[in-house]
């Protein structure tokens, strides 16, 4: 029998949330230290890019061993909002904020996905 790969890339987009969970965090922490500069991670699906996620093949040779995550930590541009305030620091808040609402829908998404999927195993398995 296969592996199911849905398992595996619900936990690397998991662990990838947790790392830009962090980073907002730090950035909300930060908001008035001056000059802090507000960062965030790369895209997920930069990340997926790069890593790849090995698919089931009928030859050895056909896909490459999948590489670790990276999830790379970059400096953002400062919003046309706020841009850089007189301390130096480029943090909006409300920006952060609705970041911080963006992650959580994704792991609620995430998680709801794992769930869903994993009873439908399971109901596969008791019959």
């Amino acid at each position: 029998m296969q592996p199911i790969q849905l398992f595996e890339l619900a936990s690397k987009q998991a662990e990838w949330l947790s790392v830009r969970q962090s980073v907002v965090a730090g950035n909300i922490a930060n908001a008035n230290t001056p000059g802090f500069r507000a960062k965030d991670v790369t895209p997920f699906q930069a990340v997926l890019e790069t890593t790849g996620i090995r698919m089931a093949a009928t030859q050895p040779g056909h896909f490459t061993d999948a590489n670790e995550m990276v999830s790379r930590v970059v400096e953002t541009k400062p919003s046309d909002e706020i841009g850089v305030q007189e301390s130096g620091n480029t943090v909006g808040l409300a920006e952060e904020l609705m970041k911080e609402g963006q992650v959580k829908r994704e792991f609620d998404l995430n998680a709801g996905l794992v769930k869903a999927f994993h009873r439908m195993m399971l109901m596969t398995v008791r019959r």
